[in-house]
C-alpha cells in the first residue's frame, strides 16, 4: 500500500462565480453608453464655473465631463487651452467602453494624448476582477501602464487573494501584455513571485508560457509541470512541457496540433528518459497520432497510431487518451469513399497488447465493398464483400487470407403500422491459412464456405394516446417476430482471427448471430420473438423505453461453438426510464430460460436535483465471466453541505470477494474568489507485474490538496472530483 503526499496544487481557474445555484457572488461591473457628442468637442455641466480671461475654466461641485470616447466625474475641474488639457480632483470616477477608474486625482492632455490617474481603484467592463493602482496612465505612445498594480476578483473588503505587480504594461496594437516583479498572496503572505511574465489580452493565440500545472500522486510523488505555447502559424501549433515528478525524474510532453483546408491532426509524445522509480532506469515513452482528412468529395483518409512503452505507463504515470482499465491500444490508418450505390474502406489495423494476453490479429489490410441498389419498388439488391490479411507475432498462431462475399435480395414493405423484410443470401467465404510449421493443427491450409440463409422479419405498432393530469402522452406498444434459416458447414478446420461471441441482449438477438466476424457463422432454423413498448410526451421525447425478447430454436445448432442444451436462448430485457426530472433509471437484464437464474444483469439509477446535486446508485451481476464471478455495487453522491461547504463521495464494494475495490471522498470549500478541495481515495492499484499478469490485490492510497483561485470567464465544475479516480462518473442514461 502506498499512501499519496499531500500535493498543494495552486491553479488559475477560470470561473464564473456567480454560476452556482449553491453560492451567489455578485458580479462586478459597470455600464458605459458612448454620449452623443460631436468628434473631437467636449461637454462640461457642474454646479459652478468660472472663465478666467477665456483660457482657464474652473468648474466646481458635481462636475460632469463629456466627451465621445469617455466620462469624467469629480468634485471639481480646471479645463485649459480649450479643453485640451484638463485637471480633476475629489472623488474622480473616469469612464470608457472597457475602464471604470476610481481616483484621487486625473490629469489629461491632448497635445501629447496622455491621461494619468492617481491613487486608483479600477474595474474592467465584464471581467468579474478589480485592482489598485498608485499611478494609472492611458496614452497614444505607451498604452495602457499601471504602477505599484494589484489584481483581485474577491469582492471589496474581502481580499482574500490578490496579485501584486511593480509595474503592468498594455501597449497599444500588441496582443499581450507584460507585467514586472509580480507577487502572488494569499491573504497578507506572498507565496509565488516572477520578475517577469506575459498575458494575453485578445482572444488570439501567442507564442510563450502557459500557467503552471503543480500537482501530486502516490506513483509520481509531488510534481511540478511547465507548458510552453508555440504559435508557428495560423493553422499550426505545439505546447511543449517539462514534468518534474520527484519519484520518477524529468518528463519531456509535446503536442503539435495542425488544420488546413481538408485535413486536421495532432501528435503528442511523451518521454521520461530514466525512471528513478523502478530498478532498471529505463526510459518510458507513450506517442499518438491521430488524422482525419477529406481527399475529395467522395473520399476520406483516417489514421490513429498509438504505442505505449510498457504495461504500467498509464497506470503510474497518467493518460489523457486513455485509463488503466484498459487492455490494448487500437491502431489503424486508412482511406473511405462513399457515394449513393457504393461504400468502401482499406484500412490496415493493428492493436498493441497491455499485459499477458493473447496477441491480437492485425488485419494488414483489411478492403471492404459494399454496393446497394433499389431492383424495382419492391427488390433490393446488395452486396457486401470483404477481403483481409491476418497476421500473428505468436509463432503457434497461423497467418491466413481470407476473401468474403454476400450478395442479397430484399424486400421491405414498411408503413407507418408496421413493416415487413424478407431476404435471402449467399454467403461464400475463402480462407488460405499459413500453417506449415504449426504443431498438432486441425485446419486446412485452403477452405471453402459456402452457406445459405433466409430471413423473415416483421413489426407492428399500436399507438394510444392517454391524457394523465394535464399532460398527454403517446403509449406505443410494438410486437416484432423474426424467422431465422441458415445453412450449416463444418468450420472447425478454420481459424479464430476477428471472431469472438456475442452477448444474449435484446439488440443482438434479432441479428440471428451469435459471432462477432466471419470465422464462426452458426447455422440457424429458429424464431425470434419480443416487444418494445415506449412512452413518449407532447414535445415527441421518450420518457420510457421497456424490451423483452426471446429466441426459440427450431433445431439444435450442428456447429460445435455454437451448440446448446435447450430449445430457447435465455430472456432478454431491457428498460429505460425517466421518471420524472430528477429521477432516472436504466436496467438490462438476461435470464436463463430453464434456471430462471440472472445470467447478467446491470442495474443504474440516479437521482438529480441539480448539475452538482445528486446520487447514483448502480450494480452489476455476471454469473461467469473468464471462470469468475462478477457481483459489484457502487453508490456516487455530490451533495452541498451549504452554500460555501460541498461534499462529494464514491464507494465500490466487490460481494463475490467480500472487499471494497473503491473508496472515494472529497469536500470543497468555495467563495466567490477561491475554494480549497480536499479529497482521500483508496482504490486497486491494478499494475501488471514482470510477466504480465494484472495484480487484483494491491491497493493504492491518495491524500490530495487543490487550492483554486477564480478568475474570469467559465465555470468549474463540483461533480469533476467524483471524475477521478478507479471508476469515475457517469450519468446512467440519456433518452432523447
Amino acid at each position: 500500500m502506498k499512501l499519496a503526499p499531500i500535493a498543494l496544487l495552486l491553479s488559475v481557474t477560470l470561473c464564473s462565480a456567480g454560476a452556482k445555484a449553491q453560492l451567489t457572488c455578485e458580479l462586478q461591473t459597470f455600464e458605459f453608453e458612448p454620449p452623443s457628442i460631436a468628434q473631437g468637442s467636449i461637454e462640461v455641466l457642474s454646479d459652478a464655473a468660472q472663465i478666467i480671461k477665456d483660457e482657464v475654466a474652473v468648474f466646481e461641485g458635481n462636475v460632469l465631463i463629456t466627451s465621445p470616447e469617455s466620462i469624467i466625474q469629480a468634485q471639481s475641474a480646471i479645463v485649459q487651452e480649450n479643453g485640451r488639457t484638463i485637471e480633476a480632483s475629489g472623488n474622480v470616477v473616469y469612464t470608457d467602453e472597457f475602464l471604470k477608474v476610481e481616483s484621487l486625482g486625473l490629469e489629461a492632455n491632448a497635445d501629447i494624448e496622455l491621461l494619468q490617474l492617481q491613487s486608483s481603484e479600477y474595474q474592467i467592463k465584464d471581467i468579474n476582477g478589480r485592482g489598485g493602482a498608485d499611478l494609472l496612465s492611458i496614452s497614444k505612445e505607451q498604452g495602457v501602464v499601471l504602477e505599484d498594480v494589484s489584481f483581485t476578483t474577491c469582492p471589496k473588503g474581502g481580499e482574500d487573494w490578490r496579485i501584486q505587480a511593480s509595474e503592468i504594461s498594455i501597449a497599444k496594437g500588441k496582443p499581450f501584455g507584460e507585467a514586472k516583479h509580480t507577487r502572488f498572496y494569499i491573504g497578507d503572505v506572498p507565496v509565488f513571485y516572477l520578475p517577469y511574465f506575459a498575458f494575453p489580452i485578445t482572444t488570439g493565440r501567442q507564442t510563450g508560457f502557459l500557467f503552471p500545472q503543480p500537482g501530486g500522486t502516490g506513483r509520481t510523488g509531488v510534481e511540478y509541470e511547465q507548458p510552453f505555447y508555440w504559435n508557428i502559424a495560423p493553422n499550426m501549433d505545439a505546447t511543449i512541457a517539462a514534468r518534474y515528478m520527484t519519484n520518477r525524474g524529468l518528463q519531456l510532453k509535446n503536442e503539435f496540433r495542425y488544420l488546413s483546408e481538408n485535413h486536421r491532426g495532432e501528435f503528442q509524445l511523451e518521454y521520461l528518459a530514466n525512471d528513478t522509480d523502478t530498478q532498471s532506469g529505463d526510459a518510458r515513452y507513450f506517442y499518438r497520432f491521430n488524422h482525419q482528412g477529406q481527399l475529395s468529395e467522395n473520399w476520406t483518409v483516417v489514421a490513429d497510431i498509438n504505442d505505449i512503452s510498457d504495461n504500467n505507463y498509464i497506470v503510474d504515470l497518467r493518460s489523457d487518451f486513455y485509463n488503466q482499465a484498459d487492455t490494448y491500444l487500437f491502431r489503424q490508418a486508412g482511406v473511405n469513399y462513399f457515394s449513393n450505390a457504393i461504400d468502401f474502406s482499406l484500412f490496415v489495423r493493428d492493436f498493441t497488447v497491455i499485459g499477458n494476453f493473447d496477441d491480437n490479429y492485425r488485419a494488414l489490410p483489411e478492403a471492404k465493398l459494399n454496393y446497394s441498389s433499389e431492383v424495382n419498388e419492391w427488390i433490393n439488391f446488395d452486396v457486401k464483400s470483404e477481403m483481409a490479411y491476418f497476421d500473428n507475432r505468436l509463432s503457434q498462431r497461423p497467418d491466413a487470407f481470407r476473401m468474403h462475399v454476400e450478395p442479397s435480395l430484399s424486400f421491405p414493405y414498411q408503413r407507418a403500422w408496421g413493416e415487413i423484410l424478407a431476404e435471402l443470401s449467399v454467403l461464400h467465404t475463402y480462407y488460405d491459412q499459413d500453417i506449415e510449421g504449426i504443431d498438432n493443427t486441425n485446419l486446412d491450409s485452403s477452405v471453402d464456405r459456402t452457406l445459405g440463409q433466409a430471413r423473415l422479419y416483421g413489426s407492428l405498432v399500436f399507438e394510444r394516446e392517454q391524457s394523465i393530469g394535464n399532460n398527454d402522452y403517446m403509449i406505443t406498444i410494438e410486437p416484432k417476430a423474426q424467422y431465422l434459416y441458415t445453412s450449416y458447414q463444418d468450420q472447425s478446420n478454420i481459424g479464430l482471427y476477428d471472431t469472438t461471441q456475442l452477448l444474449t441482449t435484446f439488440s443482438n438477438i434479432f441479428q440471428g448471430q451469435e459471432f462477432t466476424g466471419l470465422d464462426r457463422i452458426n447455422d440457424n432454423n429458429q424464431i425470434t420473438i419480443g416487444a418494445t413498448t415506449r412512452i413518449t410526451d407532447r414535445n415527441n421525447r421518450e420518457l420510457f423505453s421497456a424490451s423483452i425478447g426471446q429466441i426459440v430454436f427450431l433445431e439444435n445448432a450442428r456447429l460445435q461453438a455454437s451448440q446448446r442444451n435447450n430449445n430457447r436462448s435465455a430472456i432478454a430485457a431491457e428498460l429505460d426510464w425517466r421518471v420524472n426530472q430528477n429521477w432516472f433509471l436504466h436496467s438490462d437484464i438476461q435470464l436463463g430460460n430453464q434456471s430462471n437464474e440472472v445470467e447478467r444483469s446491470s442495474f443504474a439509477t440516479e437521482y438529480r436535483l441539480a448539475e452538482n446535486k445528486l446520487i447514483q446508485v448502480n450494480h452489476r451481476y455476471i454469473r461467469e465471466l473468464s471462470n469468475e464471478k462478477i457481483d459489484q455495487f457502487g453508490i456516487s453522491a455530490s451533495w452541498p453541505i451549504n452554500d460555501k461547504w460541498h461534499w462529494v463521495g464514491r464507494y465500490y464494494r466487490d460481494f463475490e470477494r467480500s472487499r471494497t475495490t473503491e473508496s472515494f471522498m472529497g469536500i470543497e470549500y468555495e467563495s466567490c474568489c477561491w475554494a480549497l478541495r480536499l479529497t482521500v481515495q483508496r482504490h486497486l492499484a491494478t499494475r501488471f507485474n514482470n510477466d504480465g499478469v494484472r495484480d487484483i490485490d494491491e491497493f493504492d492510497s491518495g491524500i490530495a490538496l487543490q487550492f483554486v483561485f477564480k478568475g474570469m470567464g467559465s465555470k468549474t465544475n463540483k461533480v469533476d472530483m467524483l471524475q477521478q479516480g478507479l471508476f469515475g462518473y457517469r450519468q446512467p442514461l440519456v433518452l432523447n
